[in-house]
């Protein structure tokens, strides 16, 4: 199941007078990811250490310290992106020190829960492949087959190309294709084969358990 987060966000905590601020953020590629850690070191150019950790997909993943204690930033960010099971997120931990060491343990509890602490205010979205198959009709039957495919849910009507045919883009998940075809045929008492014309990833929002 590929994960992301719905928003992209900043939150902000105290820990023992030090501040952690957490930039996350949703990207596609390494670049745009890097780029993200290196305008957000410019932005917070003051702060003690910008700490990072993204995943783009299961070989594209990375972490950074930035020179906080070996293994107490970086990799316990990128910890809690794996566990949560997200792809395609970066995150920016910006810490100002306040005066008071927290030790390794400490470190990797702050680095953590800054990211958790983001995450959960930023919600997740599951990516669902979603399939585009197009079928068409006379002109005479455009209005009549419309009309039917507004009284459904298995689908939804991504596009409508009027020319000697009527072409319908359809947009569902690529397991329904074969119910869709047999509702299509029953609606329209004809056979109706759906061709495939490609796909697209829909973030479906993953509501908290209560």
């Amino acid at each position: 199941m590929k994960l992301t987060i719905r928003k992209d966000i900043r939150t902000e905590q105290i820990i023992s007078k030090s501040r952690f601020i957490c930039s996350l953020k949703k990207v596609k590629t390494e670049e745009e990811a890097q780029d993200f850690i290196k305008a957000v070191k410019k932005e917070f150019w003051d702060a003690t250490h910008n700490c990072s950790a993204y995943v783009i997909d299961e070989q594209h993943q990375r972490s950074s310290d930035d020179g906080e204690p070996s293994g107490t930033a970086g990799i316990p960010m990128l910890g809690v992106l794996r566990k949560q099971e997200l792809q395609q997120v970066v995150a920016v931990v910006s810490r100002y020190f306040g005066g008071i060491k927290l030790g390794a343990g400490g470190l990797v509890r702050a680095y953590a829960g800054s990211v958790s602490q983001a995450i959960e205010e930023a919600g997740t979205a599951q990516k669902v492949k979603m399939g585009l198959y197009v079928f068409s009709c006379d002109p005479g039957e455009a209005g009549k087959t419309l009309n039917l495919l507004y009284q459904q849910t298995l689908f939804s009507l991504a596009d409508t190309d009027y020319g000697t045919r009527v072409n319908f883009t359809l947009r569902m998940p690529e397991e329904k294709r074969t119910q869709a075809e047999a509702w299509l045929t029953d609606a329209l008492q004809k056979q109706i084969e759906l061709t495939e014309a490609g796909h697209e990833f829909e973030e479906v929002p993953i509501e908290k358990e209560h």
